[in-house]
This record gives C-alpha cells, structure tokens and sequence, in this order.
C-alpha cells in the first residue's frame, strides 16, 4: 500500500513538473528572454502586462495584416506562407525624423523574431520590413510591435 501512495505521489509530481515552462496556462509566453528594460522605448501605447513594456498582445492568425502605431510610426505587416518570411512596411506618418526605428515579431511558438536594424526615418518616409521565419514551425499566430529610440538591452 506504501509503494502505491509513493507511485501515486511520485506520479502528481512529474506531473506537476512537466506542465511547468515558458508558456503559461493561456498559451503566453513568458517575457524573461526581452532583456528589455521597460524605459520607455515602446512610445506610447504604454505596458499591457503581457510581453514586452509597450505591448498591445494582440495576437494575429497567419493570413492577417497586422497593424501597430507607435510614436507616430506605422507598421504594416503579413505572414508571406509562400516564402516563410513577414513582409510589410514602416511609414513615419510624423512631421518630424524618428530614430532607431526597429520591429519585434513574438511567434505563438515564444519564438521572438527580430529586431530588425534600426532605421531612421524621415517625415513621411516609409521602408520595407522583412523578417526571416523559415527556421520555425508550430506557430499559428503572432503578434507585432515597433520599438523606437536606443535599446539598453
């Protein structure tokens, strides 16, 4: 009977174990690996509480057109399955140049894809946004967001 209550024990521990990893019970990610030190770099959507500091937590599915604005700086961004990469645009739709504009791309897998380069951009001046996603499997959503200014990771 003693053996069956330490199998039985031992058993509720593994898997207790087991369930413990970077994705918490509603499928987020953790936000230990950012690094980031929430100094304000985001602009101003401000600090949902999931993620990085700035962070909407909007999740996308693969055939959505993701859209986010930070600090007047506008990114536009899809999932191309053909190639396995994100493709968009970043416009600055400011009167001003912004500096050391960058895009992050969280994976549902907690894969973080990114930054890109840091960018300036003029007043009303647009680039191009690629990021790589061919070496990653099991995602079915994602989420995006621009940083802007100096990173102290």
């Amino acid at each position: 009977m003693r053996s069956l209550q330490l199998l039985t024990a031992l058993a509720l521990i593994i898997s207790i174990l087991a369930g413990c990893d970077s994705v918490g019970e509603s499928g987020e990610c953790g936000n230990g690996e950012s690094g980031e030190s929430g100094s304000g770099e985001h602009g101003e959507s401000g600090d949902s509480g999931s993620g990085e500091p700035g962070e909407s937590g909007t999740q996308y599915a693969l055939a959505d057109t993701a859209k986010d604005v930070r600090s007047g700086v506008e990114l536009v961004i899809k999932y191309d399955s053909s190639r396995k990469e994100f493709v968009g645009t970043v416009t600055n739709t400011t009167d001003a140049t912004v500096t050391q504009v960058r895009v992050e791309i969280h994976l549902s897998n907690c894969v973080e894809l990114g930054p890109t380069p840091n960018v300036d951009l003029a007043p009303g001046e647009s680039k191009s946004v690629t990021l790589d996603a061919r070496s990653q499997s099991n995602f079915d959503s994602y989420g995006v967001h621009v940083e802007i200014g100096s990173s102290n990771a």
